[in-house]
């Protein structure tokens, strides 16, 4: 059945009364978005899921229906059912719900549209949550993480207004190391800027942001790098987002909380094993935006074990029920584990064979299944490049990196997406320098052979996507300083101009001088039970 203006879905919670806002068509991936399905889907399994409700696709349809999803009317029954489910009130003085607004569409599209975290802090709502939570510097923390991403998404307001004034108080610190009295300022200093930038005060009803939240992340699905990334991947412009409305947990909640972004397996050469970046005290943009360095899992799993533990259980049923390697996302507050996200992780296609003959070695997919995921590889898909040095003589990187996306790459620095183009239209290759891995450098990174940048996480969305496309990808590397007004960069105490030539190497997350020799790397073990498996020789 087709999507409907009346689908409005729910997940950990239900309407007070069915005949509120009915839901016509089934709950499915077209309906509800493939994210907020999928977090159906782990809520039915009995994994830890926020409670939520969705305004499915069929809002997203034309400009009429977009603005009607954002009148109170269509979500007041989901809102009504949250405030039910958790004893909070949105905009409540005493016990304020706080919410989340996500985008989601049909197909997975990694960090195209917008997220909202912390709706409803407001002036009236701060002592309440305060007193709610006793944590000081999560509250002050989430309003000016709110004010900031609201000026931004909802206001348009060029987010470097607000990291200058981040920076003119932490004076070079990261943010993360604030205070609760520092970001109580920094909050002000936020709500300084936005009156300043949008010639109005920040909105103290939270109805009204919610309402105005809702209503850009549905324009999201509009914005240039939405459609730019339809275009390339062969998506349709008409099948719209949905909109999640999630009850907030906060990873920013201490030191025995954090968020996380993870892979069931390694989504570069499909190995075992959970493959993991997370940030203690810290909310879940700050992994993926590709503005901020994480930790792998060990950390976690030393400070917290016991979530850990609760980690590697989920999401082995995760693969078990859904029958593929998973790229999931979730929130630690105070030790408790909340899953949010997953969906099947994007992946190489050394990774792709890897993982395929591995689920049928485990019985978790069938033969029929595995012969699909793996029917057009080639030896020339499973084949990668090494850095080598001259006579086995080992090379001596200039700087080290985090390895997102494996392969050797080599080309001229780039410092902009104007650069790369040009020098493709040359026929030049080039390596796409960065200070963070963010996903305005999409368009960029399909003309570059790979991306380096000085901060972010391998799963940030740009990592995500850079595997999609096959390019080598290194990340967090401390080394590198860029500065973009001269058009130079600094690397392991040397000093770069732009077009001066660089070689990745994303097997051993190091990067070389000039254009490194390499040879070919040919996974024998892995071609032979693929061959096995084809029955034939590979195509």
């Amino acid at each position: 059945m087709a999507a409907d203006l009346h689908d409005t879905y729910f997940i950990g919670c239900l309407p007070k009364t069915s005949a509120a806002r009915p839901t016509r068509s089934e709950p499915g991936p077209a309906t509800m978005g493939f994210k907020a399905w999928n977090l159906l889907r782990m809520a039915d399994m009995g994994l830890p899921v926020p409670p939520a409700f969705v305004l499915g696709t069929g809002w997203c349809h034309d400009a009429a229906s977009r603005a009607a999803a954002a009148q109170p009317a269509t979500w007041q029954a989901g809102l009504a059912a949250l405030e039910s489910r958790t004893g909070l009130r949105l905009g409540h003085g005493g016990r304020p719900l706080l919410l989340s607004v996500r985008s989601g569409a049909p197909v997975s599209m990694p960090g195209m549209m917008e997220t909202l975290l912390n709706i409803g802090l407001c002036e009236a709502t701060v002592p309440g949550l305060l007193r709610q939570t006793g944590h000081p510097r999560l509250v002050w923390d989430a309003y000016r993480r709110l004010v900031a991403t609201y000026g931004e998404v909802v206001a348009g307001i060029d987010a470097r207004h607000f990291e200058d004034a981040t920076q003119a108080l932490a004076g070079g610190r990261n943010e993360r190391d604030l205070d609760f009295a520092e970001l109580r300022d920094l909050t002000h200093r936020h709500l300084a800027v936005y009156h300043q930038h949008a010639g109005r005060a920040f909105p103290q009803d939270p109805r009204m942001q919610l309402s105005e939240a809702i209503t850009a992340v549905l324009a999201s699905w509009q914005s240039a790098r939405a459609q730019a990334y339809r275009t390339s991947h062969g998506i349709a412009d008409d099948i719209g987002t949905a909109v999640t409305v999630q009850t907030m947990v906060f990873g920013n909640a201490g030191g025995r909380s954090g968020a996380g972004v993870g892979f069931t397996r390694n989504p570069a050469t499909g190995e075992p094993g959970l493959w993991v970046d997370f940030l203690f005290n810290a909310q879940g943009e700050d992994v993926v935006s590709g503005r901020h360095s994480a930790h792998g899992h060990a950390l976690l799993a030393s400070v917290l074990p016991l979530t850990w533990q609760a980690l590697q259980e989920a999401t082995q049923h995760l693969e078990r029920e859904l029958g593929d390697m998973q790229d999931f996302e979730f929130t630690v507050q105070d030790g408790t584990l909340w899953m949010l996200q997953t969906r099947s992780g994007k992946r190489t296609p050394r990774a792709t064979a890897r993982i395929a003959l591995d689920l049928l070695d485990e019985g978790l997919i069938t033969r029929a299944e595995a012969l699909a995921r793996v029917h057009h590889l080639t030896q020339a898909h499973l084949t990668s490049r090494r850095v080598v040095g001259e006579d086995g003589a080992p090379l001596v990187p200039l700087a080290e990196a985090v390895a997102a996306c494996d392969g050797v790459a080599s080309g001229e620095i780039a410092l902009d997406e104007a650069r790369v183009r040009a020098r493709q239209a040359q026929g030049v290759p080039t390596v796409l320098l960065r200070v963070d891995a963010e996903t305005s450098d999409i368009a960029a990174l399909e003309q570059a052979e790979g991306l380096l940048t000085q901060r972010g996480a391998r799963t940030s969305h740009a990592a995500v996507v850079a595997r999609q496309l096959g390019k080598v990808c290194l990340v967090g590397c401390d080394a590198l300083r860029i500065d973009l007004a001269a058009r130079r960069v600094e690397l392991g105490g040397q000093t770069f101009q732009e077009g001066e030539t660089l070689t990745l190497d994303g097997h051993a997350g190091r990067i070389y001088r000039g254009v490194a020799r390499t040879e070919a790397d040919v996974p024998a073990d892995l071609c032979a039970r693929l061959v096995a498996l084809q029955g034939d020789a590979m195509p």
